[in-house]
């Protein structure tokens, strides 16, 4: 059969979605399931990942279903995924050792505290690209390793495997064929050296990790296997593309050149700037991370990450139960003219880009007995801009490439009033593409060019289609006057559990 399709499979944080993709880039049909969160501490978060592997293959089956079109239409299989979180798993059952770490987990703090004690941050910083901080995979591996019993001789006998979210996926949806993992996510374990792209001997002998258990790193293009028997397709589709999900946003809003910048608002977010063949190393608190390897070439990234964003909704829904839904915050905070001096820094879990201070926690300043309902979800919202003009404006001043416009995916993508406040406050253009599920798309570009489903990445480019532009109309004044008060909040919240 003549494939028509590309499918991909976006492991996130709260859920897990199959997304078909047509010949022109367009949606052809989507599946999503929330999969359980585990909070066994306060701090601690984890995922089970066999829940992440069975909902997964569940929406695959489910997109199939809902559009009629059959496995052996499909030409390849592309991953995206949430990054830093770790899974260990035995290589003879398949079954995980443990729950896996979550991305947003911070039992590792007081580790990542010692490693920068004892001087380890530009050691780290020079091979890496990344600051030392729990927010990355190796001292969760580490801490999985030293705190099950048993784990580590384990793993130094070769039964075990371990890797992110991609390699767990790719695992199981191979029959264990293939243990691999794509520069892309190797680049965000703080034990993948940027410049060989290989596991770095001297970051494993100082995370204490066994090279025995890591995935072969390949690059983000190209067919790892086949699907078998446990994914149930009853046809074998190539699994051909594996990107973090930051990156996959950046190359599914086709930012092939040098300076082209993104923002995408999820669980968690990013803004991801493309610079070219080589690393361009910050000392501003961004992250110098690989963007992709394709087509025999290998391109990086500056990038500023965020811990609280759709993160910051879903704490107005279920915690303060203030909304009923993400959709209804848009109406509610164009409902009042201002917060009323209102600040809220979402620090749940620390501040990460450009602060990097686990020991920031979340803030509500400036209220007065006059503050309501409309004023505290509008500041909520603003939080989102604020805290990504931190990031682009050092970015800008680092890379040496000033933002002439913003283009813009995830599920805050949505809120018009959001970005409206986000081009107001940036004072350029906001973009929002047709298609906003930027990260799905990511991977499967990558995997249809693996398998000449698209002939180049021209073709992908011509596929982009703006669907609003957002218009900067705030005057000068007032944008910085607004966020001068963001930064005397941000300071309010900063070292917050050191007393």
């Amino acid at each position: 059969m003549n494939p028509t399709h590309v499918m991909a499979l976006d492991a996130g944080t709260g859920s897990v979605r199959a997304i078909l993709f047509d010949r022109g880039g367009s949606i052809a049909g989507i599946a999503q399931e929330e999969f359980p969160q585990h909070y066994p501490q306060p701090g601690w978060v984890e995922h089970d990942a066999s829940d992440i592997w069975t909902a997964q293959v569940r929406v695959a089956h489910a997109v199939l279903e809902k559009t009629g079109i059959p496995a052996e239409a499909i030409a390849a299989i592309g991953i995206t995924n949430q990054r830093e979180t770790i899974v260990v798993w035995d290589r003879t059952t398949g079954e995980p050792v443990h729950r896996a770490l979550v991305w947003q987990d911070g039992r590792t703090t007081a580790d990542c505290d010692e490693l920068i004690r004892s001087g380890q941050t530009e050691r780290v910083r020079a091979a890496t690209g990344l600051p030392i901080d729990k927010y990355f995979s190796a001292t969760k591996l580490r801490w999985i390793l030293d705190n099950i019993e048993g784990v580590r001789e384990r793993a130094e006998r070769g039964e075990l495997a371990a890797g992110t979210v991609d390699s767990w996926l790719i695992w199981n949806l191979t029959d264990g064929a293939a243990h691999v993992t794509d520069y892309s996510n190797a680049s965000r374990t703080l034990a993948f050296n940027i410049s060989t792209l290989d596991w770095d001997d001297d970051l494993l002998t100082l995370f204490d990790i066994p090279r025995a258990i890591l995935p072969a790193v390949r690059p983000s293009s190209e067919v790892y296997g086949v699907t078998g028997e446990g994914a149930g397709f009853g046809a074998p589709i190539p699994v051909a593309s594996a990107i973090g999900d930051q990156q996959g946003a950046l190359f599914g809003q086709a930012c092939f050149r040098s300076g082209a910048v993104k923002a995408t608002y999820g669980t968690g977010g990013s803004v991801m700037m493309n610079t070219g063949p080589e690393p361009v190393f910050s000392d501003a608190g961004l992250i110098t991370t690989v963007a992709w390897g394709v087509e025999g070439r290998v391109e990086y990234a500056l990038e500023g990450v965020f811990f609280g964003v759709g993160a910051t909704v879903k704490w107005l829904r279920d915690e303060l139960r203030i909304i009923d839904d993400a959709s209804d915050t848009a109406a509610i905070a164009a409902s009042v003219d201002d917060t009323g001096g209102v600040y809220f820094v979402p620090a749940f879990t620390g501040l990460a880009s450009p602060h990097w201070d686990p020991h920031a926690r979340a803030a509500l300043v400036g209220m007065t007995g006059g503050t309501g309902r409309a004023q505290i979800i509008r500041a909520a919202i603003e939080s989102m801009s604020y805290s990504y003009r931190d990031v682009i404006d050092a970015m800008a001043a680092e890379s040496g490439h000033r933002l002439p416009a913003l283009r813009v995916d995830g599920g805050a993508a949505a809120n018009d009033f959001h970005l409206q406040f986000q081009a107001d406050l940036l004072g350029v253009p906001v973009h929002r593409p047709v298609v906003t599920e930027s990260t799905a798309r990511g991977a499967a570009f990558l995997a249809g060019l693996a398998v000449g489903f698209w002939p180049s990445q021209q073709a992908l480019t011509d596929s982009i289609e703006i669907e609003r532009t957002f218009e900067p109309r705030m005057p000068e004044d007032h944008r910085e006057e607004l966020y001068a008060g963001w930064t005397r909040a941000v300071e309010r919240a900063r070292h917050w559990v050191l007393g």
